[in-house]
């Protein structure tokens, strides 16, 4: 018996990377999975494939959260596909990426999340779980400086952290909880290689500082306990190196 055997997740930007891996674990925990991706069919059709090859429950959903039609899309494929919709992990962040609108990480890191949140809410039933994924970096951007190139990114997180937390009260009165999960910058993500680029040096620098970085696969074992784990609704859980950031009021 799984830990989610008869209930749907939607694991948000998971076609790669920690959203895949995450979509993956949840899946062998007996979890329907709703993969979600923007423009990469093949690779989310992979994470699939390889689910289903595993015994497991999944499907892959083409969806722009940005858009108002995107989220609608991926919230009614967890009901038509599986009928139900226990878990919500937003995952699916970004902003560095080049050729995108000035405002794009703010779209999506922020309004994406919450927008996602209210199509998904009137389908989870008491005792659903929403986890968002932030970095360190990020949720704790207010008082510890992070690098000039992944500030914008960084505050439109905290941004999204702080719009989904004003809803906690929301979130009770309907039986459902949120988890922030906070992670130090992951080895082999897009995030880090990107800012590797533009700041040569970097990831080795936080390396060196926070003796250990962990990998894709680590940080999505985290990720998917929280899916299931016994804490509060509004834990803040941190993995890997928080105590250089020093704790937040959370």
């Amino acid at each position: 018996m799984g830990l989610l055997d008869n209930k749907t997740a939607i694991v948000t930007g998971s076609s790669r990377g920690i959203g895949a891996e995450v979509a993956k674990i949840l899946a062998g925990e007996g979890a329907a999975v709703v993969v979600n991706y923007r423009q990469k069919a093949p690779r989310a059709n992979k994470v699939v494939g390889e689910i289903q090859a595993a015994g497991g429950h999944a499907v892959a959903v083409g969806a722009d959260l940005t858009t108002q039609e995107g989220v609608q899309a991926l919230a009614s494929a967890a009901m038509e596909e599986f009928g139900s919709l226990n878990v919500l992990v937003l995952n699916a962040s970004g902003g560095m990426e080049s050729g995108m609108e000035e405002d794009y990480a703010l779209k999506l890191n922020r309004d994406a999340q919450i927008n996602m949140l209210n199509a998904a809410v009137p389908l989870m039933p008491e005792g659903s779980r929403v986890v968002f994924v932030t970095s360190h970096q990020a949720h704790f951007v207010e008082t510890v400086p992070t690098m000039p190139e992944y500030e914008p990114v960084a505050r439109s997180k905290r941004a999204g952290e702080d719009a989904l937390r004003e809803l906690l009260p929301h979130l009770a009165d309907k039986g459902i909880s949120l988890v922030v999960v906070s992670g130090d910058m992951i080895e082999g993500t897009v995030t880090a290689t990107l800012l590797d680029r533009s700041n040569p040096g970097a990831i080795e620098a936080r390396r060196a500082e926070a003796g250990k970085l962990y990998s894709v696969e680590e940080f999505a074992a985290e990720v998917a306990k929280m899916a299931t784990a016994d804490v509060e609704s509004g834990h803040t859980e941190y993995v890997g190196g928080a105590d250089y950031f020093g704790r937040s009021a959370f």
